[in-house]
């Protein structure tokens, strides 16, 4: 499929209110759009400026965000598991086994729920402050400098507009929550892949995995079932993108690009994001 970027300064009617075009060349402006939306996906790509503008102008009063590849750069659920396998977090079977089913994932066999539900699993055993310390210093040292400055910058202006912030993710709930401390957005307001904690350890009994539908869901029995501003940058954002009363997707993966494009919404790019591999690829 086809995408066809446009600013959204070009288009006729705006033009047309500046008293840029006489009406013979406005016509033929809007002939020449209609002919390649008529034929391609067109999209239009957001500046800075732009996407600020428009989220806050639509006076938000809930806002929720993904997390991997909307506000930092990176897979910070796939990064925090291979971190902690070397530091020795886990035992060296279990390592393995991990291995071989995230390679089976890589290879289709294995879905993405299933993935970052066994992901978490792992962990079973541990105490949960050991998690947590652990969390926190992976997030320190190998994903705080990758977080997206525009997306940091949005949200400071969001919070001194008294929004309400929420984060969603299939990621494990102890980075993500170390992740967006930061952003203001509270440990009672993430919802992510997540187990039962007993006694204070982890055990292997799955809370949820807020994937795909699962995200949608996770927003609705929280009482969110159409938050007014949603952000995400994969596939697996999809549905609770639809849920919003505004969609607003940030670094797109090319299936979410694709799907955005059919459902007429724009979406924004960070300047740091521009060379960087999506963190779902291809989704």
């Amino acid at each position: 499929m086809q995408i066809v970027e446009r600013r959204p300064f070009f288009s006729c009617r705006k033009v047309q209110r500046l008293g840029g075009l006489n009406e013979n060349r406005i016509g033929l402006l809007k002939r020449i759009e209609g002919r390649v939306a008529g034929s391609q996906n067109v999209i239009i790509r957001w500046t800075t400026e732009e996407f600020e503008r428009l989220v806050l102008d639509g006076k938000p009063e809930v806002a929720v965000f993904d997390c991997d590849g909307t506000l930092w750069s990176g897979d910070s659920g796939y990064g925090f598991m291979v971190w902690s396998l070397e530091q020795g977090l886990v035992s060296r079977s279990t390592s393995d086994w991990i291995d071989t089913r995230y390679r089976a994932y890589l290879a289709g066999s294995v879905t993405e729920a299933q993935i970052c539900g066994e992901m978490v699993q792992i962990y079973a055993g541990l105490r949960e402050q050991e998690v947590r310390a652990a969390s926190a210093r992976y997030f320190d040292e190998l994903i705080r400098p990758h977080i997206f400055v525009e997306m940091s910058s949005l949200i400071e202006k969001l919070r001194g507009a008294r929004v309400e912030l929420w984060a969603v993710s299939s990621t494990n709930r102890w980075v993500v929550a170390e992740g967006v401390r930061d952003f203001g957005i509270a440990a009672d307001h993430v919802l992510a892949a997540d187990v039962v904690v007993s006694k204070g350890l982890l055990t292997s009994e799955i809370i949820d995995v807020p994937t795909g539908e699962a995200k949608a869901v996770a927003l609705a029995r929280a009482n969110l079932p159409h938050p007014d501003a949603v952000f995400g940058n994969s596939i697996h954002d999809l549905a609770m993108l639809e849920t919003a009363v505004r969609a607003f997707p940030v670094n797109p993966s090319q299936a979410l690009l694709e799907a955005a494009a059919q459902r007429g919404w724009g979406y924004f790019r960070p300047h740091s994001a521009e060379e960087i591999e999506p963190a779902v690829k291809g989704k």
